[in-house]
């Protein structure tokens, strides 16, 4: 602003006339004398006036007049003017930028249409904002919304050595952040034109427009790819927090990035694609596992669910090379993503993943699995000066960090040579231990997913990627599989053992069958066995499934009966009196989801689903899916009622069955217990550890309920809710 004797002073004089005189025109007079710079000048000051709520009955109108002349706005002003209106230096509160929407926006659209240099995301919440005037009001916010789509769809204006304000713009940790420490290189040749095309993505995928694209714009910048990595290393390393987004109508739960930043990396996440870099599927399965993870390490709230859906899609449109990678990082992300629509979109990519390579997504995540250095007998000797320390895997699936002494000798612990002069590599062989036991962990629930899945094995991948795994072969090695050489016509049961000329599987009365180049092989399960079979495998080991990875030869088994046939659903479990709290976290782990239960509206009753592994080798993507239900209902327990809900009640089970691929929005149709194929894992149901007081268990095994193993819907056909 200029001083006292400047145009904002004769604005006073002339608002001050306008006033005293009635509307004579001395408003208008004085604008009408001043030259373009005059006049952009007084707008600016009768902007913030309506803003300010002073003066607004004068201000507006001469501001409405102001805004449709070409007063050489530049791209400060422009900024300037948005920036009043959302973000952390408003000047207006959201309810009152509502009221005036007509009397501030017009000139903030003016200024950036004549500039060419403003903040698109505060655009889009304007945009936002009008739409929902309109409908509410009348159509004069129309016009309004239409110049802003304009603007959101005209190309950046790039200036050579400058990054624009909106791109990592300021209103959040990570913008600010990244212009700090790789300025030079987000401003070299070709990255700005890059990256605000990154910015343009839309809301979902990206389309085949967009993305070629994004890959001529990526070829044409020299650092583009590091401008990548840099990118994507940076909002893995960001913790969540609260950004001052523009969106004032928004709720301020803690994230990743400003809405703005979140558009421009969900960009730079697509574009990644073209990269021929084998830090790629790392970096963006590292962003989607943090991104997807719950505010402060758990939860269903995920630190942003905008890059996480993002960085899952792009997982998903892996192929070639990349697809067994992308597919390992697919199969980590369930164990620390809570979110149902992040989650849907990672059962979508991992089928998509695999129905290119023609396998099913179990089999696929198999291929992929890490070794950590681990050689044929499982372990790795890694020399520490005088002494060796041995990281090691043993049957039935247990991780073992051992030392040796200089004559090989084996030792209680860590010596404390090593311990202070090798703390370093100490600290490393510590952490791979960790990593084998979470490896270990998930190749055990893979493992019992395939064997409710029935899925089935050439035996040269049996080979490779079960019995002969370093990893995975201490969890194979000690189960039950059948193996047939007929197509499926006649199935041997028997554990893996060794033989001079491969592997054979030792039957419950000491044969041997062996595997021969032509088997397929599956894991045993009681669901398919007879009776005496069953039977014969349980005598001939005693000692029950407590030295196994899971239950198998042990698991419980229900037939259906009369009326659950007749009924069309399965009362079984029906009328349990559960404590709440304990059974959701069961059902939770164990791949169940519904909406909560509270003294809320609404919070009285949910329904409870989880979508079951699809059967066999059938490709996921055209596969019918079966979904199980078990609605709950809260029990009020009298003074505690207020605060949290302690007991729920359970109803009977039920099915229903869709079609299409995996994670989508299906509509879903109930039917019969009857009609759903066996085995039908359900994945467990409720039992003693969940029961007030200890009562009946149906049968589970040792308290433990919620599990997951199938429910049989024929004679011989059944389910064990017994297993965890």
């Amino acid at each position: 602003m200029v001083g006292i004797t400047g145009p904002e002073s004769g604005l006073d004089r002339a608002v001050g006339r306008e006033r005293a005189e009635g509307g004579a025109g001395a408003l208008r007079e004085f604008l009408d004398s001043l030259d373009a710079a005059g006049r952009r000048e007084c707008a600016l000051a009768l902007h913030l006036r309506v803003c300010r709520r002073t003066d607004e009955d004068l201000a507006g109108p001469a501001l409405a007049a102001l805004a449709r002349q070409d007063l050489g706005w530049s791209a400060a002003e422009a900024e300037l003017l948005l920036g009043r209106l959302l973000g952390r230096a408003a000047q207006v509160a959201p309810h009152e930028l509502e009221r005036s929407f007509l009397a501030l926006v017009p000139v903030a659209l003016a200024a950036a249409e004549r500039s060419g240099g403003y903040d698109r995301p505060r655009i889009r919440v304007l945009r936002a904002a009008a739409e929902r005037l309109r409908v509410f009001r009348n159509d004069r916010f129309a016009a309004l919304r239409d110049r802003m789509d304009a603007l959101l769809v005209s190309p950046v204006r790039v200036e050579p050595g400058l990054l624009p304000a909106h791109l990592l713009d300021g209103n959040d940790d990570f913008g600010p952040a990244m212009r700090a420490a790789h300025g030079p290189l987000l401003t070299g040749p070709g990255v700005v034109e890059f990256l605000g095309h990154c910015a343009e993505v839309g809301k979902g995928r990206a389309t085949r427009s967009w993305r070629r694209r994004a890959a001529e714009l990526l070829a044409g910048a020299g650092a583009g790819p590091e401008a990548v990595r840099l990118l994507l290393e940076g909002v893995v390393a960001q913790s969540e927090h609260r950004v001052a987004d523009p969106n004032p109508w928004g709720t301020a739960v803690p994230t990743l990035a400003s809405e703005g930043n979140t558009t421009l990396l969900r960009g730079v996440l697509w574009a990644s694609l073209d990269v021929p870099a084998r830090w790629v599927v790392p970096l963006v399965g590292a962003v989607a596992l943090h991104a997807g993870t719950g505010l402060g390490g758990s939860g269903g709230v995920c630190r942003s669910q905008s890059l996480a859906t993002a960085a899952v899609a792009v997982l998903g449109e892996c192929g070639d090379g990349r697809g067994e990678e992308a597919a390992q990082w697919l199969g980590r992300l369930p164990g620390k993503v809570r979110n149902r629509t992040v989650a849907r979109g990672i059962t979508k990519a991992l089928e998509a993943v695999a129905a290119r390579s023609g396998v099913t997504p179990s089999m696929l995540r198999e291929r992929g699995v890490a070794t950590l250095g681990l050689d044929g007998r499982g372990i790795r000797e890694v020399r520490l000066g005088a002494f060796t320390a041995e990281l090691a895997v043993r049957e039935p699936g247990a991780a073992l960090l051992s030392f040796l002494d200089p004559e090989g000798r084996p030792l209680r612990s860590a010596p404390k040579e090593v311990r202070e002069t090798r703390a370093g590599e100490l600290a490393e062989l510590r952490a791979e231990l960790k990593r084998l036991k979470g490896l270990l962990a998930s190749e055990r629930a893979r493992l019992e997913e395939q064997l409710t899945a029935g899925t089935t094995w050439p035996v040269d991948d049996w080979h490779r990627y079960c019995v002969d795994h370093p990893v995975t072969g201490a969890v194979a090695r000690v189960l039950l599989w059948e193996v047939t050489e007929d197509g499926g016509a006649r199935w041997t049961a028997g554990i893996p053992e060794r033989t001079g000329g491969g592997w054979a599987l030792a039957g419950a009365d000491g044969t041997a069958c062996p595997v021969g180049p032509g088997a397929r092989l599956r894991l045993w399960h009681p669901v398919r066995a007879g009776g005496e079979e069953v039977a014969e495998w349980r005598a001939a080991l005693p000692g029950g499934d407590g030295s196994r990875p899971f239950q198998q030869v042990f698991r419980e088994v229900f037939a259906p009966s009369p009326e659950e046939a007749a009924d069309g659903v399965s009362g079984r479990f029906a009328g349990r009196v559960l404590r709440y709290g304990r059974a959701r976290a069961l059902m939770t782990e164990r791949g169940w989801s519904g909406n909560h239960l509270g003294y809320f509206r609404d919070g009285w009753s949910a329904r409870m689903t989880r979508e079951l592994p699809v059967p066999g080798e059938v490709p996921a993507a055209g596969a019918t899916r079966w979904r199980a239900g078990l609605p709950v209902e809260l029990v009020d327990e009298g003074p505690d009622a207020d605060v949290t809900p302690r007991l729920c009640v359970t109803g009977p089970v039920r099915f229903d069955r869709g079609t299409g691929p995996a994670g989508a929005r299906t509509a879903w149709t109930e039917a019969a217990v009857a009609d759903v194929p066996p085995p039908a894992p359900l994945g467990g149901a409720p039992g003693r550890g969940a029961v007030r007081g200890g009562g009946g268990g149906g049968g589970l095994r040792d308290g433990r309920s919620l599990s997951g193993e199938p429910w049989g819907l024929r004679e011989g056909r059944g389910a064990s809710p017994g297993s965890p």
